[in-house]
């Protein structure tokens, strides 16, 4: 039952081996971005730059990407993304062989601003065409299959092997990154999508984006997962920001460990995508919900009051499983409730605040430990981001006990 979809679809089928290997390239990059920054610098505020370089696209670009995704052949933007990112890597490449010495950290936040554009295009049309290959009642099985598949890659391959890549020679990651895309590009360039049912010709730019604002205003339940999901992904970049900190200087662990970490989060993710199905089916949706928001508070408390390696991969496996059950909720709810032709809008909203506030996370971060440092010490300061993290999950928590509520 479980492989029925990939078996008997071919469409789907090149999708989840698609996503599979991006994801592949993202948890090689994962390790490998923020360890090169390391090496270009030790300062907390310059690195959570280059992190916020990278999600600050989803502030700038997550409403027009969905404009564009509504109006052009989303297969066609999730190849010319793949081979953006391809050429990117490359570049990066070149960075790593012949070293800049002046500016280098800025010229990763440039590559990693470019790198997350083109996230924003091709991860937008990637989730609003999936409701256009799968059948409705599948939704669930089909993104705990996609999401799984992405958290074996993306975080139980990917990172540890950065971790021996990076411990053999740091350009090796990169070359390997440009590659993977470009096989992911291939793959999406194969699909076969049906003609867009309805929809005719649509408004110009702005009505087009109202359209989608207006339809979010009128759903408040959506308008409010929205939020809350911006103020969560703030939190979590914050705290990932600093991970690659704190597992060298609270952990003590070399990059190799850091991969294998990221990988202990990973076997949560793929438990959480696998399960989530079931769990959300049996709880409900609201309760499904709350058992998520109770993990997350849980998860920057381990964090934030120990420096043990063993808590800190029981955090981020219990965070990736807490993460996959409320993407698995929320996702297929917005794509079984939202019509198909302002999927691409009204995802690009949704996504604008759930994702918008991530470089705010990011470069809060860095600065909290930055100030905190004088005061409290190293140490302390790195554990704060996590502590911070903690107070705000458990207001998310409160929030949804007296607010969220489904139809």
């Amino acid at each position: 039952m479980a492989g029925a979809l990939i078996r008997e679809n071919r469409n789907y089928r090149l999708l989840f081996s698609a996503s599979a290997v991006s994801n592949l390239g993202d948890g090689i990059g994962m390790v490998a971005l923020p360890w090169l920054a390391t090496l270009l610098t030790q300062d907390a505020v310059l690195i959570a730059a280059v992190a916020t370089a990278q999600r600050l696209p989803w502030t700038l670009f997550a409403l027009p990407a969905g404009v564009w995704t509504d109006r052009a052949d989303r297969r066609l933007l999730m190849v010319r993304a793949d081979l953006v990112r391809v050429v990117l890597m490359a570049l990066t490449l070149g960075m790593v062989l012949a070293p800049v010495q002046a500016g280098g950290i800025w010229a990763l936040a440039l590559i990693a601003f470019l790198f997350g554009t083109a996230e924003v295009i091709r991860d937008n049309a990637a989730q609003t065409m999936l409701p256009s290959i799968v059948p409705h009642e599948a939704l669930e099985r089909a993104n705990g299959q996609m999401w799984s598949a992405e958290q074996v890659t993306g975080q139980f391959i990917g990172p540890p092997l950065a971790g021996v890549l990076i411990a053999s020679s740091i350009a090796l990651p990169f070359g390997a990154d440009a590659s993977f895309y470009a096989l992911s590009a291939a793959l999406v360039w194969l699909i076969a999508l049906p003609p867009k049912r309805g929809g005719g010709e649509m408004a110009r730019f702005w009505p087009a984006l109202v359209e989608g604002l207006s339809w979010m205003r009128a759903k408040p339940t959506v308008l409010r997962l929205a939020v809350m999901l911006g103020i969560i992904n703030a939190v979590f970049i914050g705290g990932m920001t600093v991970l690659v900190l704190y597992a060298q200087e609270v952990l003590g662990l070399s990059s190799a460990g850091y991969g294998i970490l990221l990988t202990l989060g990973a076997c949560g993710g793929v438990l959480g995508g696998l399960a989530a199905p079931r769990v959300a089916a049996w709880l409900g949706m609201r309760a499904a919900l709350l058992v998520a928001l109770v993990l997350f508070v849980t998860v920057h408390l381990m964090l934030g009051l120990f420096a043990s390696p063993v808590v800190a991969g029981l955090a981020l496996f219990t965070e990736a499983l807490g993460g996959m059950l409320w993407n698995v909720v929320t996702v297929s709810y917005r794509q079984r409730l939202i019509p198909d032709t302002l999927l691409g809008r009204v995802n690009s909203v949704y996504r604008f605040l759930g994702w918008g506030a991530m470089p705010l996370g990011a470069m809060g971060a860095g600065a909290l430990v930055s100030v905190l440092e004088p005061t409290l010490g190293r140490t302390a300061a790195l554990h704060a981001p996590y502590l911070l993290g903690a107070s705000v999950s458990a207001g998310l928590l409160v929030y949804a006990l007296a607010r969220l509520r489904f139809d």
